[in-house]
């Protein structure tokens, strides 16, 4: 039987290059969008066709009684499951004297909610199995470093990163492990307005890395041969930081 991975936001972008890459090398896929059921229906139908099992699974990450029944209940139906990728968040822009309450709120309340909205209904089945499992987090250079425009998703993203380094301490003796990975600037829709120029000056390699990139390392991360990793964030941004 094939391990069974939720990979969060995996109807597009990077979660659905992360989610292809799994599904290639064996894994199911439950399968999670929030709005876009063409996207959803779309990547099911490549998933399916790599030989995985998928569930779909809709839910916004900060609704934590929808994301509670949701995952209980694809739990319930498939079993529990092996891997984690939480990826789904937002972002919303703008300089921090100008920032909203709405602004500060949503990105906070769906990327850091998000962490415990989602693995926290995952953990005790995961640990139920005594097969061990993989955790991986979503977090970015502008949780590591910080940046202007961004206090909201750095402050955002930084909550990940602490979370991640202290949920891995609590799980390693269940063979689960916990770990971070951190993009810098990725070809996908949240960074579409970046000017090339811009692009050179700000990454050494002088360029966007794509989601299949992303993807390499989490497929890893997920894999036996990452069995002795856990605790760490893991950046794939070019050299920026």
């Amino acid at each position: 039987m094939n391990k069974r991975v939720l990979v969060t936001g995996s109807s597009r972008g990077i979660g659905k290059a992360i989610a292809l890459k799994l599904a290639a090398n064996g894994f199911d896929i439950a399968l999670h969008f929030h709005r876009n059921q063409d996207a959803a229906n779309a990547t099911q139908a490549q998933l399916q066709a790599l030989g995985a099992q998928v569930s779909c699974l809709q839910f916004d990450v900060a609704d934590r009684a929808g994301v509670k029944a949701a995952i209980e209940a694809d739990i319930a139906q498939h079993g529990a499951y092996y891997g984690v990728v939480l990826n789904a968040g937002i972002n919303c822009d703008t300089a921090f004297p100008a920032m909203s309450e709405q602004e500060w709120d949503s990105v906070v309340h769906t990327n850091l909610d998000g962490f415990y909205n989602v693995i926290h209904p995952c953990t005790m089945p995961m640990i139920q199995t005594r097969q061990g499992g993989r955790i991986i987090t979503m977090a970015s250079v502008s949780g590591i470093a910080g940046n202007r425009g961004q206090v909201n998703y750095s402050a955002s993203k930084a909550g990940i990163i602490g979370a991640t380094k202290a949920l891995s301490l609590e799980l390693a003796k269940r063979k689960i492990t916990v770990n971070c990975i951190a993009p810098g600037l990725i070809e996908t829709d949240m960074v579409t307005d970046i000017p090339s120029d811009m692009v050179k000056q700000l990454v050494p390699m002088r360029r966007m890395g794509t989601p299949a990139e992303i993807a390499g390392l989490a497929n890893f991360l997920m894999s036996e041969d990452a069995a002795y990793i856990t605790r760490q964030v893991i950046s794939v941004n070019g050299g920026m930081i």
